[in-house]
């Protein structure tokens, strides 16, 4: 194998601690770590080398070294000592290589230095686009880290614009941590309107990395928001007192969420309703007016159950032997109410629980029997 022979100095640039002084300043302002800008400025040298050849020969990026410290910046490419040459861009001649170095031979590794004053244009454009891109890769890398956590939480955002397709963007987090979210049609309640500059709560539904940036979905719809709104108004569920076990949602028109007491002591009802209902009067504000049935949740599926359809009043819940199914029988004037607008109440009742719900009234149920 060729030994490689070290050169004379490479010209110094007394730019080092300039760069050094300017990347600790962006690291303050953008958090961008001066290691990970000092390689993208090294790369960005190498490839202005590159853009730079009069002979229009494209190096190979491992023939061309860059330094980069407080003390120093030089470039030098490393070419073959030869006694012919055939390549220009990677050979260099014998007698040539020892006015350099006067001990080189015949296929030794020569760094040869270069002058980066001579840089053309061209070469210092290509520089700066590097850096330039370096610097918003980082910019990105770290706003998808960031938002990465941030998936299935409750966010504020603040209306952007609001495109023909009905796609809302807007802007989530603060400072260095602000990003720009998407919220599809199909997320958003009902009827609700929107204006731009309104702010909103939005549940972070995904964060994906794009070429762009970090690509985040947020959700009005989700039955979560309800969840992390309750875990917001309620001291009671943040401090582990109150679990909300499942949630059922028509976004825009009903929600019914079952909770249940982890300490003995504690209305797991009362805890989220608040006084004078204040708490669950937030959340149905920040809902736009969406009607909220919280229950007790049960092991006993029947129990499950006749809470799951309030506020209708039941006679008797029971089970169907092999399915996953309950009998219900409820007062002849309270069938509508159990069944609710189009059968919402016991479509919400069934999703709540799991159970498949087949509801009676009184009058039938004694008929039959």
């Amino acid at each position: 194998m060729a030994r490689a022979k070290k050169n004379v100095e490479a010209p110094k640039v007394s730019l080092g601690a300039e760069i050094f002084a300017a990347l600790r300043d962006l690291e303050k302002t953008k958090g961008i770590p001066v290691d990970y800008m000092v390689e993208r400025i090294k790369q960005g040298m190498a490839n202005a080398y590159r853009k730079d050849r009069e002979d229009r020969r494209d190096v190979p990026a491992d023939n061309v070294v860059v330094e980069l410290t407080e003390q120093v910046l030089s470039v030098h490419v490393i070419k073959t000592v030869v006694e012919e040459v055939e390549d220009t861009a990677l050979e260099i001649h014998i007698d040539a290589a020892k006015n350099i170095q006067p001990n080189a031979q015949l296929g030794d590794q020569l760094r040869i230095a270069v002058d980066v004053d001579k840089f053309s244009r061209i070469a210092a454009q290509t520089f700066k686009q590097v850096v330039i891109q370096g610097i918003r890769e980082a910019e990105r890398g770290m706003v998808y880290e960031s938002y990465a956590d941030k998936a299935q939480e409750l966010m504020t955002a603040t209306i952007l614009r609001i495109d023909p397709n009905g796609n809302i963007f807007v802007r989530i987090g603060q400072g260095n941590e602000m990003s720009d979210a998407v919220m599809r049609p199909s997320e958003q309640i009902p009827g609700e309107q929107y204006t731009e500059g309104q702010m909103i709560r939005v549940y972070v539904l995904e964060v994906r990395q794009a070429q762009r940036g970090p690509l985040v979905h947020v959700s009005r719809t989700h039955p979560n928001l309800v969840r992390r709104l309750f875990e917001l108004e309620t001291p009671e569920i943040a401090e582990g007192q109150v679990e909300i076990r499942n949630i059922a949602r028509e976004a825009g028109s009903r929600t019914k969420m079952a909770v249940r007491a982890a300490m003995e002591g504690v209305d797991p009802v009362g805890a989220c309703v608040g006084p004078r209902g204040g708490r669950v009067g937030a959340v149905v504000e920040e809902l736009g007016g969406e009607k909220i049935d919280i229950v007790v949740w049960s092991e006993d599926p029947c129990e499950y159950v006749r809470a799951a359809l309030s506020p209708a009043d039941v006679v008797s819940v029971a089970a169907i032997p092999g399915q996953k199914a309950c009998r219900v029988i409820v007062p002849d004037d309270q069938l509508s109410l159990a069944i609710g607008k189009e059968g919402q109440n016991a479509r919400l009742a069934a999703r709540l629980t799991g159970y498949k719900i087949d509801i009676k009234p009184a009058s039938q149920a004694e008929a039959e029997e």
